[in-house]
């Protein structure tokens, strides 16, 4: 993103989130050093981030919307919506085992994700744009995970760390947009055949395609746009749960499911949060 912000804040922000996912140990928010409405900075932490893990030989493949959906909004008492990165290490496929060890305090939603067959570069994209542009849609399930303990976040934690991201399962048959009503699509999430989370399209800024066109332009506005071939998860479709061992299937009406198979054991910071 052009014009990075460097102030020492943003610097050690970026430092604390760094040393937090190495060392597999959550850390203490990062709103005491950014503030808790600096929007800026926090995305100027996530960049910091990202261009370090491209660095390192990571590749950008898509983003992600965040904190879209209402319920989870009230979970953590954060009210916009923000966007993260997502790099190739992060795509997981249908039905592979996982070993939940590597999260730190995961947790699952299931969401639509959008493959864009050309670029999205507008900051006054409009959802006739995103219609335009989107080449297929796929179900997927979102593995959220914070380097902040306890999941103890407001907006600027988890924008800087990310959008709280961890991975993502995607589904492998896909569909064209024509015919599909995503407002009125429901989304059933079980684990292990027990219902764990439930849903709608209209959960999601009211449609997925609504909650993409405002990432088009909040991106665009930030000088990085979308682009053809990017993988775009548009944002939970009902409350996310913490994960632990077993088989997640997301059921997503019109788009078929998608399943996750969480294996080993989970970190003392995930167990701590589950029980928490």
């Amino acid at each position: 993103m052009s014009g990075i912000r460097e102030s020492d804040a943003v610097r050690a922000a970026d430092e604390r989130l760094r040393q937090a996912a190495e060392a597999g140990a959550p850390c203490a928010p990062v709103r005491d050093l950014l503030g808790e409405t600096d929007q800026d900075a926090a995305y100027a932490v996530q960049s910091l981030g990202i261009a370090r893990r491209v660095a390192e030989g990571r590749r950008i493949v898509g983003r992600k919307i965040g904190l879209t959906s209402p319920a989870v909004q009230a979970q953590f008492g954060v009210y916009s919506p923000d966007y993260g990165v997502l790099l190739d290490d992060m795509v997981v496929a249908d039905r592979e085992p996982l070993d939940i060890g590597r999260f730190l305090q995961p947790r699952v939603e299931a969401e639509v994700a959008f493959v864009l067959g050309r670029d999205l570069d507008s900051p006054t994209t409009h959802v006739a744009d995103v219609l335009r542009a989107t080449e297929f849609v796929l179900p997927a399930i979102e593995i959220v995970d914070s380097r902040v303990a306890g999941w103890d976040i407001r907006i600027t934690d988890t924008i800087a760390d990310n959008a709280s991201s961890g991975a993502v399962v995607l589904g492998t048959t896909p569909r064209r947009l024509e015919g599909l009503d995503l407002t009125e699509l429901g989304m059933t999430l079980d684990r292990d055949g027990e219902p764990v989370s439930t849903g709608s399209g209209a959960a999601c800024l009211g449609s997925p395609v609504t909650a993409v066109a405002w990432l088009a332009r909040a991106v665009a506005a930030h000088g990085r746009p979308l682009r053809a071939g990017e993988v775009i998860l548009s944002g939970a479709l009902g409350p996310m749960v913490a994960a632990s061992a077993g088989v997640y299937r997301a059921r997503l009406e019109g788009l078929g499911e998608v399943r996750v198979d969480f294996t080993g054991s989970a970190s003392l910071a995930s167990a701590e949060g589950a029980a928490a």
